[in-house]
């Protein structure tokens, strides 16, 4: 089986558990458990999706990294004579400048990303291929074939130190973003809309989702058997099920973001513990704090803390309440 076919096996099993979970509070509780739901299926433990670890970027040969092409423009305005820097030389630092910033759909990429144009992919978006890799979105967009296609706007699979900076836009994929494996992943400043899933992440590790706007997905961001997140200063508004749901999730934060128009503002299962909600605006839900549909939280040392709320289950979680 290819490593599409693997991702989408993956991503279809963990993203219908979230899914899951984040209504059974409501809807369709009656369909799973939460602590069925926790269970990663085939999913192993979150890890198993392995991908190329090579760069396929631009025209051919241009697989040269941003250092190389800092070396190879470095000092070459000395004039003729310095044969270290040729023209074949320059030409080759140009091509691997132009690799770096051309990425296309469906491309393994790793180093230094810009994005130089808005991508309409009928498949995945960007596949990251290598650990310490940034995608400077420089203000454009990934748009997909649709949030019930299967397809990912940018995958990051056991890549660690990962850096998607905004301004841009990621929209109309299954997963926005998706992490598995992952450890200290970081998205700032990007707008994340109509997509099933807008950040998810699985068996991953200080992920931190930062100052976006994510609006109009059925969730928001969802973290399913990870640790150590942080999700801060968000704006979250209409997102169908969830502005942030945690499975089997491990001592992380979700602070400072505002959650609007949602069927549970904020939902922790039974099975995530010792983590720290705090100092956020969470209005206008259907349930604004849900703690395990209800379950006391000394039960799993979650911690809310000066959360402007206005209902929560169980009841007693916003100021004032």
């Amino acid at each position: 089986m290819n490593h599409s076919k693997v991702k989408e096996h993956i991503l279809v099993a963990v993203v219908a558990s979230v899914l899951l979970v984040s209504a059974s509070g409501l809807t369709i509780g009656h369909l799973i458990s939460p602590v069925d739901a926790t269970k990663p299926g085939n999913s192993g433990n979150g890890n198993s999706l392995t991908l190329p670890q090579s760069t396929v970027a631009g025209p051919a040969g241009g697989g040269s990294s941003a250092g190389d092409i800092g070396n190879g423009i470095g000092g070459s305005g000395s004039g003729g004579g310095a044969s270290d820097f040729s023209a074949l030389d320059m030409q080759g630092a140009a091509t691997a400048a132009a690799a770096a910033s051309n990425a296309a759909c469906g491309q393994v990429v790793s180093g230094l990303v810009n994005l130089t144009a808005n991508l309409n992919c009928s498949g995945d978006g960007l596949i990251v291929g290598g650990p310490n890799t940034v995608i400077n979105m420089n203000g454009f967009s990934i748009r997909g074939p649709g949030q019930e296609s299967s397809k990912v706007g940018i995958m990051v699979p056991n890549d660690d130190n990962v850096v998607v900076n905004g301004p841009g836009s990621i929209s109309n994929f299954q997963a926005a973003v998706l992490l598995t494996g992952a450890n200290g992943f970081k998205i700032n400043s990007v707008i994340i809309s109509n997509n099933q899933i807008g950040t998810f992440m699985t068996g991953a590790e200080n992920a931190q989702v930062q100052q976006n706007i994510i609006q109009g997905n059925s969730i928001g961001v969802a973290s399913h058997s990870s640790s150590s997140a942080t999700i801060d200063s968000n704006l979250m508004n209409g997102n169908l099920l969830a502005g942030v749901t945690f499975v089997n999730t491990q001592q992380s934060n979700i602070g400072m973001n505002n959650v609007i128009g949602s069927q549970n503002g904020v939902f922790l299962d039974g099975q995530s513990s010792q983590n720290t909600i705090s100092a956020n605006n969470v209005l206008e839900n259907v349930i604004d704090l849900n703690n395990a549909n209800g379950l006391p939280t000394n039960i799993n040392a979650n911690q809310y803390v000066d959360n402007n709320c206005e209902s929560s289950n169980p009841s007693g979680l916003c100021i004032g309440r």
